[in-house]
């Protein structure tokens, strides 16, 4: 049998590398058929260049095709990767973060909750929507792996429209927290032991231990004599305190990075309160900062990857190639998948997204039941929770009505600002967004 990947969004290069370059480590998906699909021909041929070098690297059988016709790539797929941006970083990342700050709202990733969370929940379902509808007429049979935030609304929206659609949420955080954590202890990360449960970006390890011993004590000890958390090597400019302090009075330790965290809640960033800003150290505007920094690095890196004979081709910790793997081979494999709940998360509502241990094998992705998540961790997941169902039901529904009130559920937005101060900024907002939103939500509304 060879596979056929569908990747959509492969302008997105270094991901693409990631995901691809994984595939080629397993013999059952190094001959693989590659359909790399993107709306920007220049993106398009960066990436099916790095691609193929590393295929003539790896020495394998796959073939690329590079193509800006979506039913094209997605025609007799066995498997469809999705990782884009509706609306990209200009304008409507900019649009995010600049308009929410007239108002003194201030973000640092703007993604997954609050009002960016939002915007860009509905700049990017209905193009889900459309991919998943592709894929029932193209290839039925196909399971989708979506790595587009907001990952839980972005879920949650695909079942409500789709409900057999395979398909499964996939996110590096619990991956990458454990490395932090490792990095913190001096330990061999593959060394530690763990189970998370939640939704994505708040979901908590619920057990964490290295050789039989329970790290909680080691990690709490550290915080309190200022040990930890250490200042990252990869990212100085985030002291990860946050994640600390949380756990400090919760109990437990979120899978999101503490600039994630920090605007999920409304305990961070204040106005007038700049010395818990200062504190925790928290990078008010990381992500536009991020972009900036990778849009000017981007064309030495592609021009690097272009003169380069070849490209080494190590292994992500990203669970994509796994998954395919394991359902191809029917090979079990755990992964932290995000799905809706049917049952396996009884503690928070049907239907919502939740992230779990799944089991991977030829019958799909089967999450675990998880049923022990301590009550304060339940409710902090269900103010995540509120505010995805109402942009969920207003993207169903076309119910403009319940933008508003997702930004008004909103925790750190409803922190900061009061009611007629969210309704004037999410109006502004959709009118800046314009066609970049659903037709239910173009319509300027009086404030």
């Amino acid at each position: 049998m060879t596979v056929k990947l569908a990747f959509i969004g492969a302008g997105s290069t270094i991901f693409m590398k990631n995901i691809v370059g994984d595939m080629l480590h397993f013999p059952a998906l190094r001959d693989a058929r590659i359909a790399l699909m993107d709306i920007d021909p220049q993106r398009l041929e960066e990436s099916r260049m790095v691609a193929e070098k590393m295929i003539a690297t790896m020495g394998t059988g796959a073939r690329v095709e590079a193509t800006t016709d979506r039913a094209r790539a997605l025609d007799g797929a066995d498997f469809v990767v999705t990782a884009f941006q509706i609306g990209g970083y200009r304008p409507s990342t900019v649009i995010d973060f600049d308009i929410p700050r007239q108002y003194g709202l201030r973000q640092t990733i703007a993604d997954t909750l609050g009002v960016g969370g939002i915007m860009r929940g509905l700049r990017t379902v209905p193009h889900l929507w459309a991919v998943a509808e592709d894929m029932a007429r193209l290839c039925p049979g196909a399971t989708l792996l979506q790595y587009v935030n907001p990952m839980a609304i972005n879920t949650m929206a695909l079942a409500e429209r789709f409900p057999q659609l395979r398909q499964a949420g996939l996110c590096h955080s619990v991956q990458n927290t454990v490395e932090e954590i490792a990095y913190d202890l001096d330990l061999p990360k593959d060394e530690i032991r763990y189970r998370v449960a939640g939704v994505n970006h708040v979901a908590f390890f619920l057990r964490l231990e290295h050789g039989g011993r329970d790290l909680y004590p080691v990690l709490r000890e550290g915080y309190r004599t200022g040990r930890l958390p250490k200042t990252p090597v990869q990212r100085p400019h985030c002291t990860n305190k946050v994640r600390y302090e949380v756990m400090e009075h919760l109990g437990y330790f979120c899978t999101e990075s503490s600039e994630h965290l920090a605007e999920y809640v409304p305990w961070f960033i204040k106005d007038g309160r700049e010395d818990i800003i200062a504190e925790m150290g928290i990078p008010l505007d990381e992500y536009p900062a991020r972009c900036e920094i990778q849009m000017a690095e981007w064309t030495t890196q592609a021009a690097s990857l272009k003169a380069a004979a070849g490209i080494e081709v190590k292994k992500s910790h990203e669970f994509a190639a796994e998954v395919m793997n394991a359902i191809v081979t029917d090979t079990p494999y755990v992964a932290y998948a995000n799905l809706p709940n049917r049952g396996q998360v009884p503690q928070l509502p049907m239907g919502a997204a939740v992230e779990t241990p799944t089991l991977v094998d030829a019958n799909g992705c089967q999450p675990t039941t998880v049923t022990d998540i301590p009550p304060q961790l339940v409710a902090l997941m269900r103010s995540q929770i509120n505010v995805q169902e109402l942009v969920v039901r207003a993207l169903v529904e076309e119910n403009l009505d319940h933008v508003y009130h997702a930004a008004y559920m909103d925790p750190h937005t409803a922190a900061e600002l009061d009611l007629r101060q969210i309704r004037s900024l999410v109006t502004d907002l959709l009118a800046a967004h314009g066609d970049m939103l659903p037709g239910f939500a173009r319509t300027r509304r009086a404030a």
